[in-house]
């Protein structure tokens, strides 16, 4: 198990590391700081914005330095998962990075489903842009009115009419939807009754459809913590009676649960990698205030318990690098053994747990470090602890990921099945 930086992606890793610390983060702020609305409640960017985005996606593409995601496909670098994870990493100093590779979410789950799912007009209309930089994309499965954390209670109908599929219901949480370069919603929907003969995982299946259909209203932003985070946001949208063609169906009907597994489990690593890296700056942050403030006297590294912090801090970040590179190799060695990812869920459920919890320590430590300023919008803290602490609930909560890392556990000690 070979878990350590290969040759091929070790200039790349230093090549993307440069251009995040020297030019994406010297940009960062300035780029959030100012975005407005349009009528129908999405977000709008300005000039300045565009001008900061699209100018860092251009110099990445001339530099060959986009699409790192496609791993084992010949569509990009063709890099293992494990060697991803490496330049993962360096995209989570900040939250611009991962788009300006074409690497962010929910975009890089949406094209892997569109390219193994997708027939090819979904593939003509939509992937080629999303490989370009083009559009964003949005996913939309939870749902306000039941426990999504089980998506087998998903609610939100598609009923076949003719040639037709009607759709009704809400979604919320629908990252990426509030940005205006949303052009496709990859969405869940129930196409079989409940209370039916047909099995709970079969009753649930995916479509791809246009963002701006007739009857689509994006009724508002979801906050986190009382921000909205444009201008990615997290929208909470109604379809009323919207028609898309049979052809949206994404792989079959009541085939939904098969495609959400396909595109989750690539994006829990790809989240968890970027948590490694957001811990190690806030580890820096914290490091450098350490050193260069005094109280009492004495820097603050050498009052109180701040010298142990800073040793747990980094001993937590170690392990759980480690533990992600792991569960990226037990993906790839399932990929190389025919693409049954089925052997490698219960580590990717495991660092689903372990690494936004670590990056929130440590995350927590450096505010404290920092005091008054490290909740303030003077560092880049507050932002980051917002975005992990949403990461324990996205692409399922901490509980469920337990629940399966236990059952598979407990399944070595008993005769029958444990459910």
């Amino acid at each position: 198990m070979d878990l350590g930086i290969s040759d091929r992606v070790r200039p790349l890793r230093d090549a993307v590391r440069q251009m995040v610390r020297e030019e994406i983060m010297p940009l960062d702020v300035e780029y959030h700081h100012e975005v407005g609305k349009h009528p129908d409640g999405r977000f709008a960017f300005t000039d300045r914005q565009n001008e900061i985005r699209e100018g860092l996606k251009a110099k990445a593409r001339e530099r060959g330095l986009w699409n790192f995601w496609l791993t084992d496909s010949e569509r990009g670098y063709g890099l293992s998962t494990v060697e991803y994870a490496y330049l993962a990493e360096e995209m989570g100093w900040c939250t611009l990075a991962a788009e300006v590779f074409n690497c962010s979410a929910p975009d890089t789950g949406n094209m892997e489903v569109l390219e193994r799912y997708g027939a090819q007009e979904h593939k003509d209309e939509w992937l080629g842009d999303l490989l370009e930089g083009k559009i964003r994309s949005a996913f939309l499965m939870t749902e306000p009115d039941v426990a999504s954390s089980d998506a087998t209670n998903l609610e939100f109908s598609a009923v076949k009419d003719g040639d037709e599929w009607v759709f009704n219901g809400e979604k919320y949480w629908s990252s990426g939807a509030g940005d205006p370069r949303c052009a496709v919603y990859i969405l869940m929907a129930r196409t079989a009754p409940r209370d039916g003969d047909v099995p709970r995982h079969s009753q649930h299946s995916m479509f791809a459809i246009p963002a701006n259909l007739p009857g689509v209203t994006v009724l508002r932003a979801m906050e986190v913590f009382g921000n909205d985070d444009a201008p990615h946001g997290h929208m909470h949208i109604r379809f009323e009676n919207v028609r898309v063609p049979a052809s949206a169906l994404l792989l079959g009907e009541g085939r939904g649960f098969e495609v959400s597994q396909g595109r989750l489990g690539p994006g829990r690593i790809h989240h968890c990698m970027r948590s490694v890296g957001q811990a190690e700056r806030a580890l820096e942050l914290m490091c450098k205030r350490s050193v260069s403030r005094t109280a009492f006297g004495r820097p603050l590294a050498k009052l109180g318990a701040n010298y142990d912090i800073i040793a747990e801090c980094r001993i937590k970040i170690e392990q759980s690098r480690l533990l992600c590179l792991k569960a990226a190799w037990m993906m790839d060695d399932c990929i190389a053994k025919g693409g049954d990812l089925r052997p490698a869920q219960p580590w990717i459920s495991q660092i689903k747990v372990a690494a936004p919890n670590m990056a929130l320590h440590v995350i927590d430590e450096a505010m404290q470090m920092h005091g008054g300023v490290g909740v303030s919008q003077d560092t880049p803290l507050a932002a980051m602890y917002a975005g992990m602490r949403t990461l324990r609930f996205a692409d399922g909560p901490d509980a469920v990921h337990r629940m399966q890392v236990a059952r598979k556990e407990l399944r070595g000690y008993t005769n029958q099945s444990v459910k």
